[in-house]
């Protein structure tokens, strides 16, 4: 359990986006997980709703329009300095699915098969959490992924 030192928990969002096989997956370029993949998402502004913050994160760190659909899941990423509690909506392209534009803090942004996601760094947690709410099936992925420790509670990215 945190100490009373640690900052109170941010809300964020994360959007899974799945199109003909493929997840779209940006590659973080700031802390925190900087160098590794994982879905489009950022912390909600104040006053803004939640699938507002889902869409307009996509689009800052991929240039693509979604649509948001129902609510996958939650996670949480706790460290001594930080505290996120991240909503995960699933997503549909609301248009075309390129070119992709990273921007913001995405280093990167890629359509990644996913029988191929297992090849990448990925946050730690993120694989199960696909897992856990179907989007990958247990034991599809080729390669072990690089997916860190998670929570007890399940995934944590």
């Amino acid at each position: 359990m945190p100490d009373a030192t640690s900052p109170r928990p941010t809300v964020a969002v994360g959007a899974v986006v799945l199109d003909g096989g493929r997840l779209l997956l940006i590659e973080r370029g700031t802390p925190p997980a900087m160098g590794q993949w994982t879905v489009p998402g950022g912390r909600v502004e104040p006053g803004e709703r939640l699938r507002d913050a889902v869409r307009r994160e996509v689009f800052e760190e991929t240039g693509l329009q979604v649509m948001v659909g129902r609510m996958l899941g939650w996670v949480e990423r706790i460290d001594p300095s930080f505290h996120y509690v991240i909503l995960d909506f699933e997503c549909t392209l609301d248009g075309p699915s390129e070119p992709l534009r990273p921007g913001d803090d995405a280093a990167g942004a890629e359509w990644v098969p996913l029988e191929s996601i297992g090849e990448r760094p990925l946050t730690a947690g993120l694989v199960d959490f696909l897992t856990d709410v179907g989007v990958v099936v247990p034991g599809a992925l080729g390669a072990d992924p690089v997916s860190g420790p998670s929570t007890p509670e399940g995934a944590s990215r």
